[in-house]
């Protein structure tokens, strides 16, 4: 077996590590082994503890910066080709009941396939090197697929529900909701254990895995919700699902239930440390603490929650999440949602949203989102102890940005340019698994421009077969209810 390649890239301006002690290293070296990360410090240090190896490539890392690589806690693959197609007039329930499942309806195989290359894309662009998926519209195969021809590094599954409506709404075909809806939870457990069985734990080399994941909220019961973080726990593997999504639905789950979600699902036995809640915005105060101690992750959206109105600001308990010590990662949440898939967009929002809602300058800072750009965000995936920062042993999944440009120009403080000037416009290289498949201002393995063709062409045939550019789409829901 042939040595593993070994890439030195010296003086780099900074890199921050989040590391335990958030460490900011000025003047700094990272090499490169393989697929790890096998040396980082200060550049002198590195000189001196590796004096005389010979390296395959040395990239001078004047002029450059280093973060690790962003971690996208909540994703949807399969949206990718309906952007800027839902309005920004709609409330939570009524854009996934009356848009986002007709738009479901008719993306078949192909489409889906197309939605996570172009997805991965523009998340590489991004700096993003690792995300979870709520799951395939079809068969996790084809996200799969798109990931090992790109090199990406995530997690996915298989949308799943089983409360079926009595009158499927305007878009819903009976195909899709044959797909999605089981009769009841022990029939969907079944077949999400066999797609997690089917796909393994560890396909793409390591870098993919397959959850048990599940839609969420109204359309599973609580049989489902429980019974899927006891199966992945089972399995080895984790969970996510959508949860406590807005007020409207915490609102009708106190109606019928006589309690908000949260609380429904921790008296049922449901929640624990391999389940990550997405978006998870109606909190009571007490159930902070239900969520710091059962272990529960959560995947924080605030791009969705801006444009569907969610009342993050208003009413979010993120800020009292964080210094509870719930692990809060970020997610973009789908491109219909929040418009685009740059985690770097909401970084500078959740920097800066709990201090505007608060008056309160302190509310949360840059570190803290950071963090859950990174490290949190690898620890809601159940990976943390591979990604997620730059430390040695772990996989060189990071960043590099060009500080020769107008956002960096001039700059004191890494991280306050980091989270507040930049943007992805400044990314040079997006590296995944010691490899990097985003530089020369092009993601590696893909022909972009034909790829663009193609989504738009898709894009197009799917929202007419599921009417949504038709009149009379409904923007308000009472499903459910």
């Amino acid at each position: 077996m042939a040595a593993p390649t070994k890439t030195l890239i010296e003086h780099l301006d900074f890199a921050l590590t989040v590391d335990a002690h958030d460490t900011a290293l000025r003047d700094a070296s990272v090499v490169v082994e393989g697929d790890r990360i096998a040396d980082v410090g200060p550049a002198a240090a590195v000189a001196s503890r590796r004096a005389g190896e010979a390296y395959d490539r040395v990239i001078d890392g004047r002029m450059l910066g280093m973060t690790p690589g962003f971690v996208d806690t909540h994703v949807h693959l399969s949206e990718m080709l309906s952007r800027a197609v839902f309005p920004d007039l709609v409330n939570t329930r009524a854009w996934v009941f009356h848009w986002a499942k007709p738009f479901y309806a008719a993306v078949d195989d192909e489409d889906e396939y197309v939605s996570a290359k172009l997805c991965i894309t523009e998340m590489l662009r991004s700096g993003t090197t690792a995300f979870l998926d709520m799951g395939a519209q079809n068969d996790p195969g084809v996200v799969l697929r798109a990931m090992a021809e790109l090199g990406m590094r995530g997690v996915t599954g298989r949308h799943a529900a089983d409360v079926r409506p009595t009158e499927l709404p305007r878009g819903w075909t009976e195909e899709m909701v044959d797909h999605h809806f089981f009769p009841d939870a022990a029939t969907a457990l079944r077949e999400l254990r066999a797609t997690v069985e089917r796909h393994g734990t560890a396909p793409n080399g390591g870098l993919a895995r397959v959850w048990v994941n599940i839609e969420g909220k109204e359309p599973c019961s609580l049989e489902l919700h429980v019974g899927a973080r006891a199966l992945a726990e089972e399995l080895g593997v984790g969970t996510t699902y959508h949860l406590t999504t807005s007020i409207e639905e915490a609102r009708v789950s106190e109606r019928k239930h006589g309690m908000w979600p949260i609380s429904r699902i921790e008296a049922a036995g449901g929640l624990g440390p391999n389940l990550v809640i997405a978006h998870c915005v109606a909190v009571a105060d007490h159930e902070v603490e239900t969520l710091r101690r059962h272990g529960t992750k959560v995947a924080f959206c605030p791009g969705s929650a801006l444009k569907l109105a969610k009342g993050a600001a208003n009413i979010g308990k993120y800020p009292e999440m964080v210094r509870a010590g719930v692990t809060v990662g970020l997610g973009t949440d789908g491109v219909s949602a929040s418009g685009n898939m740059n985690l770097m967009r909401q970084l500078y929002v959740m920097a800066g949203m709990f201090k505007d809602a608060r008056i309160d300058p302190e509310a949360f800072t840059a570190r803290e989102a950071l963090r859950a750009a990174t490290i949190d965000g690898a620890t809601a995936l159940l990976w943390d102890q591979e990604i997620g920062s730059l430390e040695v042993g772990k996989k060189a999944d990071f960043v590099l940005f060009d500080l020769d440009h107008i956002e960096w120009t001039p700059f004191h403080d890494p991280l306050q340019a980091l989270v507040f000037s930049a943007s992805s416009a400044s990314i040079a290289e997006t590296w995944v698994n010691g490899v990097a498949l985003y530089r020369d201002g092009a993601v590696q393995g893909v022909d972009e421009r034909a790829l663009r063709v193609e989504s738009r062409q898709r894009a197009a045939a799917a929202v007419r077969r599921a009417g949504l550019a038709d009149e009379g789409v409904p923007i308000k829901t009472t499903l459910y209810d």
